[in-house]
């Protein structure tokens, strides 16, 4: 794609990059084959491709972006299917990243609009502040027919019906290992995960311990700053990454960090990315480091040499690929092959490569298509007719959750189970069976 932007706008390192990304595309509409949005609205302006050009004409014009070109931005999911059918190596993410901070400082949003950001900007990076929500949220439940815009009714139906107590292992510490050392890592506790499902870490940090790691909860860590970072709130996002970039360097300078593991695949992806978003900082060589061993609790798992399974589970298990695990990780195969290392019978759905519509806020910004992309995810999870569906994400387990009868648990809770640790609660809540399965040596 030719661009014109002239060697003054050049000198800004987004723009630049910018152009970087711009002049791969060569308009081929293969994105568009992937692209959620595009197949739910068939309109050409809400693919990556439509996207790309009102992004070029907002950036080179230095445009004050209209309430049209806004609407299409903000429902792109980032689920980052076009960049892995992309034949240019077109980096979507980057340039769609850039894009919500220009709108975010060009653009004044309706007053309801900057009010729902603020206050989820405010909420959800802040697990105390996320549980009270979640409190009011159950308490208003029944009046929540009443609310006049959906997007309220949306984070109403979110709070789960059961909200956990908080977990102690999330605190600042340090777990040994139970079998002889192999690996010391940091896990990254999360934010919007300690409140929403506790046995995530704590069935991660036992798994971990139990194949030979010492785990550190590192000082000073908390949210990856994904959720600011989408709305293109890059002051918040990057002064919140800036926190876990100083506490795991501060480790990794101590006694040393082999892998910062992350069990939640969007945050993930992020800080995969600090690298970049600190590129022109003063953090920028700590950023790197971390970025360098940042990994999905799947690819530690692998190193790790997960024990094989001396007879198959009797246990069908419909594995939900995670957009930010499978496109924007590029990690496809490892949590499947886990599983089946197991012992379990792993399914998986049609269509795997679309998204389930919850891409961090999206469900609660456009609950419209979110609901349509959720209801044709659980159509082929429920298909294959599974005991158990398991994701790597909080995100996609609270939305797939709230769509089916089916129990929704993490990758790693099934793996904790069957080397010894407990069913995971959600089984349990569902009648499944808590002790007919083999263990693990």
């Amino acid at each position: 794609m030719q661009t014109t932007f002239t060697p003054e706008q050049l000198t800004d390192p987004g723009i630049q990059r910018a152009n970087e990304i711009l002049r791969a595309c060569v308009h081929c509409g293969f994105c568009t084959a992937t692209c959620p949005t595009y197949q739910v609205l068939g309109d050409e302006l809400d693919s990556p491709r439509g996207r790309i050009y009102l992004i070029k004409d907002m950036l080179e014009n230095e445009r004050i972006p209209d309430a049209k070109t806004v609407g299409h931005i903000d429902r792109c999911l980032s689920c980052l299917a076009c960049m892995s059918t992309c034949p240019s190596g077109v980096h979507y993410m980057h340039l769609i990243d850039h894009a919500r901070a220009y709108v975010e400082n060009h653009y004044k949003r309706p007053l309801t609009d900057r009010a729902l950001r603020w206050v989820l900007a405010r909420i959800l990076p802040y697990p105390g502040r996320f549980r009270l929500a979640l409190l009011a949220a159950k308490i208003g439940r029944p009046f929540a027919r009443l609310l006049p815009d959906p997007r309220l009714r949306a984070m109403i139906a979110m709070a789960p019906k059961r909200i956990p107590p908080v977990s102690r292992n999330d605190d600042p510490q340090s777990f040994a290992p139970i079998a002889p050392r192999k690996m010391r890592v940091a896990l990254m506790t999360g934010c919007a995960q300690k409140a929403l499902n506790t046995d995530i870490n704590d069935a991660t940090i036992r798994l971990l311990t139990r194949l030979g790691c010492e785990v550190v909860i590192a000082e000073g860590a908390g949210c990856c700053g994904a959720l600011t970072h989408h709305m293109g709130k890059e002051d918040e996002s990057h002064a919140t990454a800036a926190k876990n970039i100083r506490a795991w360097a501060a480790e990794m300078d101590g006694d040393g960090l082999d892998a910062i593991v992350i069990n939640t695949s969007g945050c993930g992806t992020t800080v995969k990315d600090y690298g970049h978003m600190f590129r022109n900082e003063p953090l920028a060589a700590d950023a790197a480091r971390v970025s360098k061993i940042a990994m999905d609790v799947s690819e530690v798992l692998s190193r790790l040499d997960f024990p094989a399974s001396p007879a198959a589970q009797e246990m069908r298990v419909a594995y939900h690929a995670a957009c930010s695990l499978q496109h924007g990780q590029k990690i496809k195969t490892l949590p499947k092959d886990l599983l089946k290392k197991a012992g379990f019978t792993v399914l998986e759905p049609a269509d795997p490569h679309l998204c389930c519509g919850s891409a961090g806020t999206y469900n609660l910004m456009q609950p419209e298509i979110s609901g349509q992309l959720k209801a044709r995810k659980v159509r082929t999870l429920e298909a294959l007719t599974p005991d158990v569906i398991a994701a790597g994400n909080i995100g996609c387990m609270m939305q797939i959750g709230s769509g089916t009868g089916v129990p929704v648990v993490h990758t790693v809770e099934l793996l904790d189970w069957v080397t010894g640790g407990p069913i995971p609660p959600t089984m349990g809540e569902h009648g499944r069976p808590k002790s007919d399965i083999p263990i693990l040596r």
